[in-house]
């Protein structure tokens, strides 16, 4: 079968993939309401088109913090890559640095922090932050960041316990014996490997994530590091507005991929409110529902400066390992191209909010 969609990846790699990683990459929170919402939002929005504009050459590159992209997608951060392929995060991050995109390194990695950076030099990477109970655990990640090269540090903010991520608990989710958590030693290694009555990852969210944490601790963060601090998890326009007052770099417009809290808006529906309250002084990005090129040019118009890919990016993985990944972006960079040009803009500059709207502006018509 010829892979043209990511419903095809997607396809391909439930083949592949045993039960315990497919249900824990695939599901979401409580009924997965919120991880439906993040696709059937897109349906709801229309484009509209301008025409006779030259489209003959196209420029979709974009500057993030500093960092010049060859166009506005990057990998979000997904835990234990390695249950995908073998070639796991290392693998991940080579595809993205070859597409000229950003890449964000989740805590919870099955690759060091040490090892990513060596085996992907040339890829921009980012390093996404929990913040643990024992603070010295935090501060130890952001200083193997900094010495690793790392651009800017990608604090989780939605998670002070874990989602009721039921198909897991079902599977008593656990990473098999000869992966580990390795960006830690001893216990904190092998937190995931055994578990009790429920998931693995449950468990050790509970004993390990500070779930007091609070705006302060975004302070000491700041104090701490010479690298940008973004937000991810942002939902709302007071949140992000204190995302702004505290001093952050930027924010992800993201609901953890429906993973965390069910019945959570959209993450496109979210953005609007959020880009009118900041999108002047803050740079603003979104993860969540990205399924196609005709997604990033919605998300764009309606004020993002760059989206991110989870599962997507992991179904590539599964498919063929790294070589599935530079398949899956090539496929997204393509169908992304095509929307520039049917709708006539040649430059990510052209694209404008009046392009996208609502299912409903056009029956209002009636």
């Amino acid at each position: 079968m010829a892979l043209v969609s990511v419903a095809d990846f997607e396809l391909k790699a439930k083949g592949k993939l045993e039960k315990n990683a497919l249900d824990y990459y695939k599901n979401g929170a409580g009924e997965q309401v919120t991880v439906s919402l993040n696709h059937e939002a897109y349906k709801r929005l229309r484009l509209r088109p301008r025409f006779l504009r030259d489209v003959s050459h196209l420029d979709v590159s974009c500057e993030i913090l500093g960092e010049q992209l060859q166009w506005p997608l990057g990998i979000a951060p997904s835990a234990m890559q390695k249950l995908a392929h073998p070639d796991g995060e290392i693998g991940m991050a080579r595809a993205a640095g070859k597409a000229g995109s950003i890449y964000i390194l989740s805590t919870l990695s099955t690759t060091s922090l040490e090892d990513l950076a060596a085996a992907a030099p040339e890829t921009c990477k980012w390093f996404q932050l929990y913040i643990y109970k024992e603070r010295s655990v935090t501060e130890q990640l952001v200083r193997r960041a900094e010495r690793a090269n790392f651009k800017a540090l990608v604090v989780t903010i939605d998670t002070p316990i874990n989602g009721d991520r039921r198909a897991d608990a079902r599977n008593k989710f656990c990473l098999p014996s000869h992966l580990s958590l390795a960006n830690f030693e001893g216990e904190m290694a092998q937190g995931v490997v055994s578990c009790g009555g429920g998931s693995g990852l449950n468990e050790y969210v509970a004993t390990h994530y500070d779930p007091s944490i609070t705006w302060k601790d975004i302070k000491w963060l700041q104090q701490l590091t010479h690298l940008p601090v973004i937000l991810k998890g942002i939902l709302t326009a007071e949140d992000a507005e204190l995302a702004r007052e505290f001093g952050c770099s930027g924010i992800i417009v993201s609901n953890h991929g429906g993973r965390q809290l069910d019945t959570a808006p959209a993450t496109i529906e979210a953005l609007p409110e959020i880009v009118a309250a900041v999108g002047n002084d803050l740079v603003v990005m979104l993860d969540g529902g990205i399924m196609q090129g005709n997604d990033i040019f919605k998300a764009l118009a309606l004020g993002a400066k760059t989206v991110f890919i989870g599962r997507p990016a992991l179904w590539g993985l599964a498919t063929n390992g790294q070589a599935g990944v530079e398949q899956l972006l090539h496929v997204m960079r393509d169908d992304f191209e095509v929307t520039m040009k049917l709708t006539g803009c040649p430059s990510l500059a052209d694209i404008q909010s009046t392009m996208v709207v609502h299912e409903s502006a056009y029956w209002t018509r009636f």
